[in-house]
């Protein structure tokens, strides 16, 4: 596989603070890489680089082969980087439908005279995008629901309305962070099959999750981050029964078995 895209030597400061210390991150093509590591590790500091909401960092990001170090989070989503967040960002008062268009806006051509004529063009384009909206929405399961105000939803649908806005971007790379945070059993298992459907669709996934049963049951390859350094990577199999990301989620060098981190066995 080739990579889509490449972190080098990203540090990340704030004040005294180290939050990221010279990580080095690949993300292949096609992929879906999950990132881990206790709480305060730098992962979602480390994903706001990726994703353009933080800008102030040493190191150089690539993203298509192309530099995009410094780019704004706009910059990023025009060239198909999109993500969610670690608490749910919906819009008040808008319905499901809504979120998912404005999901698509990047790809509308029409302009400020077609929206007060209501030209042709413009008609063509709502037309197109409603109808990819409706096909996205049934995809991650809110089929019935476009005209409910997201925020009323439960806890999972208003997961599944960041991911639908995300997909309306028709994204490249996929940036996830704890989607599965809040979520029961049920829509955790749910979460994970569609997660694994929008990788099979062709679309790179980077993960953030606290599941670990999540994590190793879906992800292509994990990368471990420990006070803002990469502790290590590999397949799932060979990362959980790692001693050093034993001793860090649990406090100790001794390496129990994996279903005391909550892993499969």
């Amino acid at each position: 596989m080739s990579a889509l895209l490449t972190a080098s030597n990203i540090t990340v400061r704030f004040g005294g603070i180290t939050a990221v210390d010279a990580a080095d991150l690949m993300v292949n093509t096609g992929e879906l890489l999950s990132i881990i590591g206790p709480n305060g590790a730098g992962k979602t500091t480390l994903l706001n680089v990726l994703s353009g909401l933080e800008r102030r960092y040493q190191g150089r990001l690539s993203f298509a082969g192309s530099d995009v170090t410094g780019r704004s989070s706009v910059a990023l989503a025009r060239i198909g980087v999109a993500r969610t967040f670690q608490t749910i960002r919906l819009f008040a008062g808008m319905s499901v439908l809504d979120h998912v268009l404005a999901g698509e806006h990047f790809h509308l051509r029409a302009n400020v005279f077609d929206a007060l004529i209501r030209s042709p063009r413009l008609l063509r384009e709502e037309r197109k995008a409603r109808a990819r909206a409706t096909e996205i929405m049934q995809r991650v399961g809110l089929t019935g629901k476009s005209d409910a105000i997201a925020t009323t939803l439960s806890y999972g649908d208003q997961r599944r309305v960041e991911i639908a806005r995300c997909l309306a971007l028709d994204p490249r790379l996929l940036l996830l962070d704890e989607p599965a945070a809040g979520m029961n059993a049920i829509e955790t298992a749910a979460l994970a099959i569609l997660i694994r459907s929008i990788r099979e669709e062709g679309c790179t996934v980077v993960l953030i999750e606290h599941d670990m049963r999540l994590v190793m049951t879906i992800s292509d390859r994990v990368v471990v981050l420990d006070r803002g350094a990469v502790l290590t990577e590999g397949a799932p199999a060979l990362v959980q029964r790692h001693p050093a990301v034993i001793a860090a989620y649990l406090g100790t060098a001794r390496a129990p078995a994996p279903s005391a981190m909550g892993l499969p066995s």
